[in-house]
């Protein structure tokens, strides 16, 4: 009798385990790199290939870096947020063109609006894998020192700003 309880146990600690799955959102994935330095890359500008941009340049500053791609039909619902909260001017957002064309970029972004104070090209990825991204959009917030202090997947949206990503700007930037 006893054995047979044993698998009716299991299954209702299965069912405990995914329900408390069921309630959490998706978007809030824990990345390992929260409170760890951002991995440093340099790569070719998006408008300017023959000059590289260096994830160094930006110590000292808190800094948004947006992963985007003109392929990114979610980017397209966030970018309009974007072109709204870089006219604030609150920190400088840099783009990373993620496993894109770079003409394909810098014609999208000639279309939509280019909120980026320079954007970067990620053709092969590798930047994107040392960051932890799986689909695009993602955004990083990193600190002075460099240290990756929110990461929000998916389309930054107002709430997201206004509930997470500015307060969080203000606190780091004091």
């Amino acid at each position: 009798m006893k054995k047979a309880l044993i698998p009716l146990a299991l299954f209702v600690l299965l069912v405990i385990f995914l329900a408390i799955g069921l309630t959490r959102d998706p978007r809030e994935v824990p990345s390992p790199l929260i409170g760890k330095p951002a991995p440093q890359f340099s790569a070719p500008r998006l408008h300017a290939p023959e000059q590289q941009f260096s994830s160094q340049q930006m110590l000292g500053k808190v800094w948004l870096l947006n992963v985007w791609a003109s392929w990114c039909v979610a980017c397209r619902q966030e970018h309009p947020i974007l072109m709204e909260f870089a006219k604030t001017k609150t920190v400088p957002i840099i783009g990373l063109d993620y496993k894109d064309q770079a003409s394909d970029g810098v014609k999208w972004l000639a279309r939509h609006g280019d909120p980026y104070e320079l954007s970067v090209s990620d053709r092969d990825g590798r930047i994107g894998i040392d960051y932890g991204v799986y689909g695009v959009p993602e955004t990083f917030l990193i600190d002075k020192a460099g240290v990756i202090r929110y990461k929000h997947i998916g389309p930054v949206t107002d709430e997201a700003l206004k509930d997470k990503i500015v307060p969080l700007i203000r606190e780091l930037n004091k």
